[in-house]
């Protein structure tokens, strides 16, 4: 079993809300100047990221979960349960909300969508669509028909460094001049509840709506998720442990100087270094890191280092995943 780090080439999809900055913060070549995800960390057959590395290299990291499962811990599951993504708004997304495991099983076939934003940059000013402010499910249903949208979606102010949890059925949209690191279980249903009357360019129609599923999938009332974000800094590391749910774990690592951690119980960990440069080393092997890289630790990977100045996400498998 091979203990070498899985290095990933991320897949693009351009977006009518994205925009360049994947290109410009992160120097990742896109297909277009309206470039809104980079799937950093996918399996999803919607686009899966291919190893760049070792034993493994060529193949879609789907392929790696479907055909090497001793990679992974010979974990359970028919898909690869996470999906890492870095997402840039050049302008509002199209206020949505995801289902939950049972529903999206019934009705897409695929895992529900609980996800959550670590936010990477923000202008001044930018909010975020979070949560609602209807009573019960028919009010919901009454605001949506008669289109009160000021009075029904409720908003935030976000700033760089912040961190929400979404779980399925949050009603919510990325703001404009907003970028984050999302992490979310592996699915692609969104189900769209408002796209501010905007016209597809590609097609010159609205994009289509989802009201029925939308607000059956919908938490009435809203009701933020508690957190308990814990820092702890041990020599040159910080680690700020953000969520630890049935579906992930999210950390970030702040690292200056030389750090070591110890697996724990996780059968193995997803990263990205968001911003800095330094070194991974694993049992006398070391790879450069800088800002962009994703990759994977392997189940056979039982400790590792980091060294230098950066700061990175690293998440793992939850209960149910």
């Amino acid at each position: 079993m091979s203990n070498e780090p899985l290095f990933l080439e991320p897949y693009f999809q351009e977006k009518i809300w994205g925009g360049d900055r994947l290109h410009t913060e992160y120097g990742y070549q896109i297909p277009s100047d309206h470039t809104g995800e980079c799937w950093a960390i996918s399996a999803h057959t919607h686009g899966p990221a291919i190893v760049e590395n070792g034993p493994y290299k060529g193949l879609t990291l789907t392929e790696v979960w479907d055909k090497h499962r001793e990679v992974f811990g010979n974990a359970k599951g028919d898909v690869f349960p996470l999906l890492t993504k870095i997402l840039d708004a050049k302008a509002d997304l199209s206020v949505q909300v995801h289902p939950d495991d049972a529903y999206a099983k019934e009705h897409e076939g695929e895992l529900g969508k609980t996800e959550c934003w670590y936010v990477l940059a923000a202008d001044k000013g930018a909010q975020m669509y979070y949560g609602h402010h209807a009573k019960t499910r028919e009010e919901l249903a009454e605001m949506i028909e008669n289109k009160q949208w000021d009075k029904l979606l409720r908003k935030i102010s976000v700033k760089a460094g912040d961190f929400l949890y979404v779980p399925a059925g949050t009603i919510h949209a990325i703001g404009k001049g907003i970028m984050v690191l999302e992490t979310q279980q592996s699915s692609d249903t969104t189900y769209r509840l408002y796209d501010f009357d905007r016209i597809d360019k590609a097609t010159g129609k609205k994009r289509e709506l989802h009201l029925k599923r939308s607000i059956d999938v919908t938490n009435v009332p809203h009701v933020d998720p508690k957190l308990d974000i814990q820092t702890t800094v041990t020599g040159d590391k910080k680690i700020t442990r953000f969520v630890d749910t049935d579906f992930f774990a999210v950390y970030k690592w702040e690292i200056a100087g030389s750090a070591t951690f110890e697996r724990q119980q996780a059968p193995y960990t997803l990263v990205s270094v968001l911003d800095g440069n330094g070194q991974l080393e694993v049992e006398s092997r070391t790879y450069e890191l800088k800002k962009g890289m994703h990759f994977i630790l392997p189940y056979a990977v039982k400790s590792w280092t980091l060294a230098g100045k950066m700061m990175l996400i690293a998440s793992e498998p939850g209960k149910k995943a």
